[in-house]
């Protein structure tokens, strides 16, 4: 069998004391810069959230602009750019997310699609420059699409930035090596506020971990890392 070209994967977060990940709860303004501080020193190629993540904090709600195409469109992976240097990974199984350009500041798009998308939304996709992999027929193979990212693109790390639905899939299918988990010196306390890891009703076997390292940073943060065992 062929050597997996899979990337490594660090799930990079910050949550409250009790787990949750919604900043809007944490008082006015809260310093969170820290985070891209400790994320710049893993020195990854990509980084990559889910849809719900990418459509809050990047896309602002944009919606595409479809429009009618002569003829059908191939399930085949497009690669728009190999050369960038740093890569923005938007799992989008049903084609929902609308894009400015080909890019999130310097960091060229890639989207990861079902085949169920429209022919339209991959012509959209082409014409914004942002490159597409598909992940399966209908419901994401993520260690297929991890192996897709390693062979078409120079990505060796990828950090992984939730939210909580991919994070848990990923966690769930055995594709991140290691958590590096911010502490933010506050407690949410609401029931309704999303998690770092979310795996709805069927749940995979509790995930065993082993600390690598604590840190104290500025403003009362605690970093944690943990290789994630096999």
């Amino acid at each position: 069998m062929p050597k997996t070209t899979r990337p490594r994967v660090i799930c990079h977060m910050m949550s409250s004391l009790d787990g949750r990940t919604i900043l809007s709860r944490w008082g006015q303004s809260p310093d969170t810069k820290e985070y891209e501080t400790t994320a710049a020193t893993f020195g990854a190629d990509a980084w990559m959230c889910g849809r719900v993540t990418m459509e809050k904090d990047f896309t602002k709600a944009l919606a595409p602009d479809l429009q009618p195409v002569s003829h059908p469109l191939d399930r085949q992976d497009f690669v728009a750019d190999y050369t960038a240097d740093s890569f923005a990974i938007a799992v989008d199984a049903h084609g929902k997310l609308g894009w400015k350009s080909g890019s999130i500041d310097d960091d060229h798009l890639i989207s990861i699609l079902s085949e169920q998308v429209s022919d339209e939304y991959l012509a959209y996709l082409r014409n914004q420059g942002v490159s597409y992999l598909f992940g399966g027929t209908k419901e994401l193979d993520l260690a297929l699409v991890l192996d897709k990212l390693g062979r078409l693109f120079p990505i060796k790390t990828i950090l992984l930035e939730g939210g909580g639905h991919i994070n848990g899939s990923m966690l769930k299918a055995g594709l991140i090596d290691e958590l590096s988990l911010l502490h933010f010196p506050v407690i949410d306390g609401a029931a309704t506020s999303a998690t770092i890891f979310e795996q709805g009703e069927n749940p995979g076997p509790a995930a065993q971990l082993k600390l690598i390292s604590v840190e104290q940073r500025p403003h009362g943060v605690i970093w944690l890392r943990y290789e994630v065992a096999a």
